[in-house]
């Protein structure tokens, strides 16, 4: 094996023009495969963190719904009993139950779902709808009562901070933290003192002291942030009273089931995240798929490079595979040398694409990227997860691996008696 290698090398050294385009074509191929991968998971990756990292695996509520079973079919049913059904109750503008948004018995579900084994974090969350007002002008708005510290250390809510600091959030009774297009709507600055009206006309005055910038404008024209304790004096109600609560799970693939499970056990609503974010999904599955099969492609090209680069040495090197064969080896001699030749081929151009591909995404990761929507990003995003790598070389390997086969077998079926004679 050592002679067939050191004869595959020798001939690589005749050709070596032929054979640096074949290795360049390889590397550029995993440079560009490496490259591409990379950043557009990297893409992928912050545009799911702006939702995923802020959105619940599974979320509890209870939805204004109108009764399913109207009053005019309950008195039927108890008249002329259940199974009696010639009747039909036509019933127009039907309006939900009056009962307010809070989930009943929201402390005694949060102690159960915290000792759930697959539960990671039980998060509560009161909602509620109020108004700015400024000078003459109301501007509607939706607060959200959160517990900060477990805002911050499972939804990442002090990434999201352009101004002021979470734990001021969190020790200030008074406290809010406005979203970046209200706050340049009203104006407000840190420390500024807004008046805030609720549904039920009670007014309040508190104190910015934040600025929360999530990305999506349209929901950081409407969006502020308070302690559950600040929303529920804002609201005149106890502390027991909760509109959510988020629920993060150790295994995210959990949520549809276990979604269901819950709202059948606590009779609530259910939402779990794959189903809020459906669309956005889906989104990220298409671009996955364009990444991988462009860079399937390039490898496939460069794979027919090594093909016809092969083939026309074959041609030229007829006569040397004609006194190989006549001096002693065997036709599966010649096909392993030119085999060996491939891998050559293909193993430095790979070598060389996995070094340029970590310096093209080390470049493309210090390149400033600096947009109003997305506060925290700096540069362009780039994940230089191991497993890219090993994709790239390993197709690269088996595509040049079948570039050289069909040239090989075809150089082990050379006649050397034909050749000589030609000769």
């Amino acid at each position: 094996m050592r002679l067939l290698i050191s004869i595959a090398l020798t001939i690589l050294r005749a050709k070596l023009k032929q054979s640096i385009v074949a290795a360049v074509g390889v590397m550029f191929s995993i440079t560009m495969f490496v490259t591409l991968l990379g950043f557009m998971n990297g893409l992928n990756d912050l545009l799911d963190g702006l939702i995923l990292n802020r959105t619940p695996h599974i979320r509890l509520y209870n939805e204004l719904k109108a009764s399913p079973e109207q009053p005019i079919a309950r008195e039927w049913q108890q008249q002329h009993g259940a199974a009696d059904t010639s009747a039909h109750h036509f019933i127009r503008s039907v309006k939900p139950k009056s009962e307010l948004q809070k989930l009943r018995n929201a402390l005694g579900i949060m102690r159960t779902l915290e000792k759930d084994p697959r539960v990671l974090d039980v998060t509560p969350r009161l909602v509620a709808q109020v108004f700015f007002n400024v000078g003459t002008t109301d501007l509607n708005a939706q607060i959200s009562g959160i517990e900060v510290e477990q805002e911050v250390r499972y939804y990442m809510f002090a990434d999201y901070l352009v101004q002021g600091e979470a734990r001021d959030l969190a020790t200030d009774n008074n406290a809010v933290v406005l979203g970046k297009g209200l706050a340049d709507m009203m104006e407000a600055k840190i420390g500024d003192v807004v008046q805030v009206t609720t549904a039920t006309g009670d007014r309040a005055l508190l104190r910015v002291s934040g600025i929360f910038q999530s990305g999506i404008a349209d929901y950081d024209k409407v969006q502020c942030y308070a302690s559950i304790r600040t929303v529920q004096e804002l609201l005149s109600r106890p502390g027991s009273y909760l509109t959510d609560i988020n629920v993060k799970l150790k295994d995210i693939t959990m949520a549809p089931a276990m979604a269901r499970e819950l709202a059948k056990r606590f009779d609530v609503d259910a939402l779990d995240i794959e189903t809020a974010n459906a669309q956005f999904e889906t989104g990220t599955k298409v671009r996955n798929i364009i990444s991988y099969a462009v860079g399937v492609v390039l490898l496939v090209v460069s794979g027919f490079g090594i093909y016809n680069i092969l083939n026309m040495l074959i041609y030229e090197k007829l006569d040397s595979i004609a006194i190989l064969k006549a001096t002693g080896f065997s036709g599966g001699d010649v096909r392993r040398i030119f085999l060996a030749l491939s891998m050559v081929i293909g193993a430095v151009g790979a070598a060389g694409g996995l070094l340029f591909g970590f310096v093209m995404q080390h470049i493309i990761d210090n390149i400033p990227f600096v947009t109003q929507a997305l506060p925290t990003v700096r540069t362009f995003p780039i994940d230089y997860d191991p497993k890219y790598y090993l994709i790239a070389v390993t197709f690269a390997l088996l595509t040049t691996w079948i570039a050289g086969w069909f040239p090989a077998r075809k150089a082990a079926e050379v006649d050397p008696v034909e050749i000589i004679r030609g000769k």
